[in-house]
């Protein structure tokens, strides 16, 4: 079976955090690890810890709100912190900024103390949307408030990542990155995505260098792989079955390109890796 998928009830939920704990600072233990259907930003106020976002570490450090996008395997294993969580669909926000929905594990930004404030107030006004009865403007004006908070985070993360290249670049690639999410199990071809860019093949693997560091058939494969090892890590789908829904026609293929990525056959990742609530 897959790994469970937690979903919202509505569009938009908003939790308010006091010195939350959870995973191996909390009774209970930690969660078994889960996807998310929906969108979440984590505002840490204060505290600390370390949560695991497929399978890779990321630590909670006071004044950083942090990205997990939908689709993305999560478990808190040890936190105790003050702040917030934003929940949230994807269609509240038509054009996601492109670092929701691609690349892999969490996004982590710092947060401008100038800002604080601000941010704050604009969650707590998402979190009083959320809880009032809706009416003909609360749609429009929970993407508002969702769209500037997004904006917000986006501005800081370019403001700290100012060498990735320029605008223009920086466009192109969150054009790729929305359509490698969609048709990475259908499309493996460098050459499908540029045509579907419409860009010229080796402009857009220069474009997605300067960026990311890494070409268009990198981008590609290290998101197929990513799909893999997390459909191994976290469920019990057979390796032919795991082949096929990222792709890949030939199962023997499959495992040698598996193996060139992470080292090791999907079976022995498997058996290297498996989350003990799948064991």
């Amino acid at each position: 079976m897959d790994f469970p998928v937690d979903h919202l009830s509505g569009a938009l939920q908003v939790v308010q955090l006091e010195d939350f704990a959870a995973g191996a600072a909390a009774e209970r233990g930690a969660r078994a690890p889960h996807r998310h259907g929906y969108h979440e930003l984590l505002w840490t106020r204060r505290g600390e810890g370390t949560h695991a976002v497929d399978g890779e570490a990321f630590p909670i450090r006071p004044g950083t709100l942090t990205v997990i996008g939908q689709g993305r395997v999560h478990v808190l294993e040890r936190a105790v912190f003050s702040g917030a969580v934003v929940r949230f669909e994807s269609e509240l926000v038509l054009d996601a900024p492109a670092w929701l929905v691609g690349g892999r594990g969490a996004l982590t930004v710092e947060v401008p103390p100038s800002s604080v404030a601000g941010l704050e107030a604009t969650i707590a006004i998402l979190g009083a949307e959320a809880a009032r009865p809706a009416d003909v403007r609360s749609a429009e004006l929970v993407r508002h408030f969702l769209s500037a908070l997004l904006l917000w985070i986006e501005r800081w993360y370019e403001g700290a990542h100012a060498e990735r290249g320029d605008d223009a670049d920086v466009a192109l690639y969150r054009r790729f990155v929305a359509l490698l999410e969609r048709s990475f199990a259908a499309h493996h071809d460098a050459a499908w995505y540029a045509d579907e860019l419409a860009v010229p093949a080796a402009a857009l693997s220069r474009t997605l260098a300067t960026v990311t560091g890494q070409t268009t058939k990198q981008l590609i494969t290290g998101r197929v792989m990513l799909e893999a090892a997390r459909l191994l890590r976290f469920t019990d789908l057979a390796v032919g079955e795991v082949s096929y829904r990222t792709g890949f026609e030939d199962q023997l293929y499959f495992s040698r390109a598996f193996k060139r990525r992470y080292g090791v056959a999907p079976r022995s990742y498997r058996d290297l890796h498996r989350h003990p609530s799948n064991a």
